[in-house]
Parts: C-alpha cells; sequence; structure tokens
C-alpha cells in the first residue's frame, strides 16, 4: 500500500499545503489544500473520500475538486465522515450559496456526490482498484472527529493517522492492539503555545511525549509528525528531537524513531 502524501502542514505558506494523503490511487483521506498538486486524472482517480473533521484545513479542497472533474465521472464521488461532518458540510459548504449542493445535481438520482455516515470504531472496506480495510479511530477535538487505521484488504500493517487530537486515551487503547507499520500523529503548537493547544485541542512536544508514553511495550514503529503551524515548524521539531532518545518520556529510557513528515513525500506500507 502507498501513501502519497499531498498535504501535512496546519496552514497554507510556500511549499505549505494542508492535511491531505492520496492512498494508492482511489482513496483520499481529507481534502485539505495539497488536493490542489493532483492531476486532473489522479483526481478523476478517487473513487472513495474520508475525512477526519469539518475544519477547512481538512475540507477546502472538496468543493474544488468535484468541480474539476464532475464531467468526467461516471458514478458519485464517495465522501465518508461522521455524521456531524456531513451535516456540517451541508450546512455550510455545498448549501447553494458558498458552493452548489452537488449532492443533488445534475440530480437527486445521479448526482456528482454522495454523503456516506460513519462512526467511531466501524470498519469499512473501500477502494475499486486496490481494496482497502480502514477502521474509524477516536479522536478528542473541538468538533466531532477522528482518525482512520489503514490496511490493504489482502493483509498486513496499518498506516495508522491520529487526525486532529489532544490527549486521546481511548484512540491508544485501540492502536495498541493492532499491528502498526507507520504512525503520522499531529504536533500542531511549539510548547511555547502550550495554553493555545490545550484550548483549541491540539498537541504540544510536551503533550506529544505524554502520549507517546502510552504505546505499549514491545510495539516499535515510525512516528512522522504532521500538522505543524508553519511559522513554528522550525521550533516544534527542535522541541520535538529531543524526544527521540527517551529523555522526555514520562518514565524514561524509550527512545523513538521521530520524524517530520514532508509534502510530496510517499510512504510504503
Amino acid at each position: 500500500m502507498q501513501v502519497r502524501v499531498l498535504g501535512c502542514s496546519g496552514a497554507i505558506a510556500k511549499d505549505c499545503r494542508t492535511t491531505s494523503f492520496l492512498v494508492d490511487s482511489d482513496l483520499l483521506v481529507d481534502a485539505g489544500t495539497g488536493v490542489g498538486d493532483l492531476s486532473l486524472d489522479e483526481m478523476g482517480g478517487i473513487d472513495d473520500v474520508v475525512l477526519t473533521h469539518s475544519h477547512l484545513d481538512h475540507v477546502a479542497a472538496l468543493p474544488l475538486m468535484l468541480d474539476a472533474v464532475a464531467s468526467r465521472r461516471h458514478k458519485p464521488l464517495r465522501v465518508h465522515a461522521l455524521r456531524a461532518t456531513i451535516e456540517a458540510l451541508r450546512a455550510h459548504v455545498f448549501n447553494n450559496v458558498i458552493w452548489p449542493d452537488f449532492s443533488s445535481i445534475p440530480s437527486l438520482e445521479a448526482p456528482f456526490v454522495s454523503f456516506h455516515d460513519i462512526v467511531i470504531g466501524q470498519e469499512l472496506q473501500l477502494g475499486t482498484k486496490a481494496p482497502k480495510n480502514i477502521e474509524v479511530l477516536p479522536a478528542v477535538h473541538t468538533v466531532p472527529a477522528c482518525g482512520y487505521a489503514v490496511r490493504c484488504a489482502k493483509g498486513g500493517s496499518h498506516w495508522v493517522f491520529s487526525g486532529d487530537t489532544e490527549r486521546n486515551p481511548a484512540f491508544w487503547q485501540r492502536v495498541n492492539q493492532l499491528d502498526v507499520a507507520m504512525l503520522v500523529i499531529e504536533t500542531a503548537f511549539s510548547n511555547r503555545e502550550q495554553a493555545l493547544a490545550r484550548r483549541s485541542l491540539h498537541l504540544s512536544p510536551a503533550t506529544l511525549a505524554d502520549e507517546l508514553a502510552h504505546i505499549a511495550a514491545g510495539k516499535d514503529y515510525p512516528i512522522y509528525i504532521t500538522h505543524t503551524k508553519p511559522a513554528e515548524t522550525g521550533e516544534i521539531m527542535s522541541q520535538i528531537a529531543a524526544l527521540a532518545d527517551g529523555s522526555q518520556m514520562h518514565g524514561g529510557g524509550r527512545g523513538w524513531d521521530i520524524r517530520w513528515l514532508e509534502a510530496a513525500g510517499v510512504l510504503q506500507v
């Protein structure tokens, strides 16, 4: 399974695109501004989108992508998300004010997009070209949110994405039961902005250390940091670098392979 990093920034700037991952060629995980780097053929090859939550940096490109490839599609693009996320999209994006309601055009019988409710703990099988199993994981954020564990339907290890979250014991309880190939986890703010991170329910390096301490003994996989704010990325990563030798981990003595996720990178799972 191949995961292409389209965007992994917490905001936009030159060479910074917001969250989106293309899994193989047919599944999109979140639809941030990074989707704009895909060709029309690549966008047209996507059959399913799974969204973590309704915030703009994770959905901004969805209406624009639909508009770009609608005339090429012969069936609706399937969007899978928590009910609250779908309700937000219907009310605030596809509302015939901000953007046309593509779930009813060109007709209710044959729309450009269809919305499908998911719930935490649900397991899906998506991907028409390369089937994948997707489990919906819990997240703790300012709006209803989730993360995902994705693996090839034929078997193998999981690519795990935390989504936007703060401290999240239920996430680790489930992740520790999975065979994990790699973890992509957010750290949006530096330690200098810990109060803002808590208020907005994001992680900082200090709370990331607390979270990684929940990984079960014997579990060892690379950890990729995503969703850093462009103005703080250097500061965040220098603070996280100290985590690699375990010196800031509660209990100490355990190091992690911690890496910065780079846009346009490809992860092989």
